[in-house]
Formats: structure tokens, sequence, C-alpha cells
């Protein structure tokens, strides 16, 4: 296996992971929605000409904002919150990691923390600003994908005059969308939360070791 490969092989399994169901996705959908447009006596659309419709970018777009959701509000939570005898919590003990001291700093220490000042400010808090901006993005999004769906079966169905992406905004179908996802992506890390403190997996990080004992914090 190449070095590069081997260092990275993590990322490469993930995103590869994610680019094979996005397609099959986009693949599956675009059939579902040549199935629907049939109904209606509507014309079929290509697989290029699907990819740009309200239907793929709200199935897309909601998802992905519940997952950054999520991601972003974990980071967040485990920050200040602690969960005794979990793996994805830190101790009791621990308030602040020495390494987190900017006095600390090295030669080989990122440029916002040598810097100091504002950039440091951002950089100590990057990541759960970069997973909740990715969020922000999706939500509109989803917004937009999904007010040019909810525009689309209108159209189809009574003729009905386009509304908004405010109204939309304003409606129960896209908050039902959004909320139906959202309660399922905190109660899987909320799953993952407490089940780490009695199950154990071998050789993972998100795992305490086989020998710990239930009540001993993080991984």
């Amino acid at each position: 296996m190449p070095r590069w490969l081997r260092n990275n092989a993590l990322a490469v399994a993930m995103f590869g992971a994610f680019f094979v169901f996005l397609t099959l996705q986009s693949v599956f959908g675009w059939q579902s929605h040549n199935e629907e447009l049939a109904e209606f006596g509507a014309a079929p659309l290509s697989w290029p000409a699907y990819l740009a419709t309200g239907h793929f970018a709200e199935a897309v777009f909601e998802n992905w904002e519940s997952e950054f959701l999520q991601m972003g509000g974990y980071v967040l939570l485990t920050a200040y919150l602690i969960q005794r005898g979990s793996a994805e919590s830190k101790s009791e003990d621990e308030t602040e990691r020495p390494e987190d001291d900017e006095r600390r700093a090295t030669a080989a220490s990122p440029w916002p923390v040598r810097h100091g000042g504002l950039p440091l400010v951002i950089y100590r808090n990057s990541l759960s600003l970069a997973l909740l901006l990715i969020f922000a993005g999706s939500f509109v999004g989803h917004l937009l994908g999904g007010t040019a769906q909810y525009n689309a079966e209108q159209a189809l169905q009574s003729g009905a005059p386009p509304i908004s992406s405010l109204q939309f905004l304003g409606t129960s179908d896209f908050w039902f969308q959004s909320m139906q996802n959202w309660q399922s992506e905190f109660l899987a890390v909320g799953t993952l939360v407490v089940l780490s403190i009695f199950l154990r997996q071998h050789s993972s990080p998100e795992s305490k070791p086989v020998t710990r004992a239930h009540a001993e914090t993080g991984a």
C-alpha cells in the first residue's frame, strides 16, 4: 500500500463511501422521481437534469444539515459536559488540557497559536465553527431545494402558484423534514455515549480499552 494511502486510509475510506452512496442515491432518486412524473403524465428527466432538481437537492441537504448540526453540537457539548464512564467524554477531573495553553506553543504549533489575538480566539473554536457553518450552508440548501420541490409538486398536482423560500420556511413540511433527521442524529450520538460506558471495540479510538473499568471516563 502506498505510504500516502496508508496515512490517509480512514479519510479515503469515508469519502469513498460517501461518493458511492451519493451516486447511488442520485440514481435511485432519479428513477423514483421519474416514476412520480409519469403518474402525472409529465416527461421523464435525464439523470444530469435530475441532479439540478429540488427533489435531489432537498434529499441531500436535509441529511447533511442534520449530520453537521449533530457533529458541531457534539464537539461543543463535549467541551463543557461530561458523561462518567463514557469513552466519548473527558474525565471528571479534566478542566483544561495543558496542551491548550498557548503559552506552551512551539515552532511546530499552528500559526494562529503562535500569533495570538483574534486568530487564536477563532482557531481555538475553529472545529465547531467549521461544522456549524457547514450546517448553516446545508440548512439553506435544504430550504432552497425544498422550496423548489414543493413548488414543482404543487404545479404538477394542482397548478398552484409558487411560494417563496421564506414562505416554505414557515411550513410544517419543512420543519417535519428537519426534525425527523435531527432527532435521529442526537439519538445515535447519545446511544454511542452511553454504550461506550459498558461495551468495547478492540483497537478503536472510539472505545475504551477492553480491560478498562466501566467507571473510568475517556478513551
